[in-house]
């Protein structure tokens, strides 16, 4: 369910990194147990343990890798001006891409569900509001005369950018509608990494198409 950790798993299964994985029940609360704590301390996922090296935070983890394995450089390029270009993405989708459409996904659908009540329809406003400004801004900006994020490469910005844009689908809302530059480049990106990028996108494609963005009455 977390979209870090969706991108950070297409990621090493695109490039056949060996890895055991650990999953992590957020709805249980195994991320805050006293062993995973020690893991990382914060109490986020996605981490990885690279024999007894931890690191913590999705962007540090992708950059990591791609300099640790040469044939997932090739998404972080060595070029310095390329590679620029990737973490001026990376940089800015914090405070835009991200908590946009996460915020959106949580008032109007997540929060709801987990704690039974109705959604706060002026907070929902509030974070669509801002999520039509990113997705405008992903258009103009960041897509124009450009296939991808970075330039005409494909990148690690690409496949984190993709993961997020994911979640309003689940609380009925398709970013791709009526944005034709957006829905292409999804569609190239999405491509790109098969068979794996469905493959985590199993539960998000479950919940959206079992409840089209309606709050179901039960927990999941």
């Amino acid at each position: 369910m977390s979209q870090p950790s969706r991108a950070v798993y297409i990621f090493i299964k695109k490039n056949g990194i060996p890895f055991t994985a650990q999953p992590v029940a957020l709805r249980k609360g195994e991320h805050k147990t006293d062993e995973y704590t020690a893991i990382n301390p914060f109490q986020l996922v996605p981490t990885i343990d690279d024999n007894g090296f931890k690191l913590t935070e999705s962007v540090a983890i992708l950059r990591y890798l791609c300099r640790e394995y040469e044939a997932a450089s090739r998404w972080y390029p060595k070029d310095s001006k390329l590679q620029a270009r990737v973490d001026e993405y990376l940089e800015w989708q914090h405070l835009n891409t991200r908590i946009s459409c996460a915020m959106f996904f949580q008032h109007k659908f997540l929060l709801p569900m987990m704690l039974s009540k109705k959604p706060d329809e002026k907070k929902v406003e509030q974070f669509k509001g801002r999520m039509e400004i990113v997705l405008e801004q992903f258009e103009t900006i960041w897509l124009k005369d450009k296939p991808f994020l970075a330039g005409n490469q494909i990148t690690i910005a690409d496949l984190l950018a993709a993961c997020e844009l994911e979640q309003p689908s689940m609380a009925g809302y398709d970013v791709f509608e009526g944005r034709p530059i957006l829905d292409a480049w999804f569609k190239r990106v999405r491509e790109a990494f098969q068979p794996h990028y469905d493959e985590a996108h199993h539960i998000v494609n479950h919940v959206r198409d079992s409840f089209g963005g309606k709050v179901p009455d039960a927990k999941l």
